[in-house]
């Protein structure tokens, strides 16, 4: 056997035996949640009027937003984890729950106000809500950097960064069912703070622990 013949015969083992990233990253993500949940029914908790808050539509929004913003998350993260790829072409998919929250800002204004835009603004839980998302996503944020630690991102910090955003928007699906305040103006200040505080963690961790 030629020296050419065995490089490709191991790189073709190694390929064999690699784990793919994506399988890695939801068996971390799986392992991580019920971490997130556990800090989630220790601490917070359904709220009590969840059954006819159902009826609400902006209740239902928050959901929409949170997964709209942790599915193409994943999507790129995965994406983002081959060396040679790029964000370019990929990252509208993380403005789908801006362009949710826009609609859904734009339906409440049409709306006869049940109360000033400030309340709405500022709601009842500002505080909750910049404490408990990330914390809740800590666990996640920690399985989804061990997950895309099996590939080879081009640019640490920006898939360190979208770690961050597939642990922050999980954590607030979970916070979404405790939070009473159902306004896209909340969800569109606080829910975003809060993720951007998990995303900058995120991009500052995986600057050092992606690379390669």
């Amino acid at each position: 056997m030629d020296t050419d013949q065995l490089i490709r015969s191991l790189a073709a083992d190694n390929a064999r035996r690699a784990p793919r990233v994506g399988a890695v990253l939801t068996m971390a993500l799986l392992v991580a949640a019920p971490l997130s949940i556990l800090i989630f029914a220790t601490f917070l908790g359904v709220r009590a009027d969840v059954m006819s808050a159902m009826r609400n539509p902006f209740f239902d929004m928050k959901f929409a937003v949170t997964l709209s913003l942790a599915i193409p998350a994943i999507i790129v993260s995965l994406h983002l984890s081959r060396p040679e790829a790029l964000l370019r072409g990929w990252g509208w998919l993380l403005l789908l729950p801006v362009g949710l929250l826009a609609v859904a800002i734009g339906s409440e204004a049409m709306l006869a106000p049940a109360m000033p835009m400030t309340m709405r603004l500022m709601g009842k839980n500002s505080r909750t809500c910049l404490m408990a998302i990330p914390a809740m996503s800590l666990p996640l944020l920690a399985g989804a950097l061990f997950g895309l630690r099996h590939g080879a991102p081009s640019n640490p910090a920006l898939a360190g960064a979208l770690a961050g955003l597939v642990s922050a928007g999980l954590a607030a699906t979970l916070y979404a069912s405790h939070c009473t305040d159902d306004s896209p103006l909340f969800v569109a200040t606080w829910y975003t703070l809060a993720t951007a505080v998990v995303t900058a963690i995120g991009a500052a961790v995986g600057s050092r622990v992606l690379r390669y």
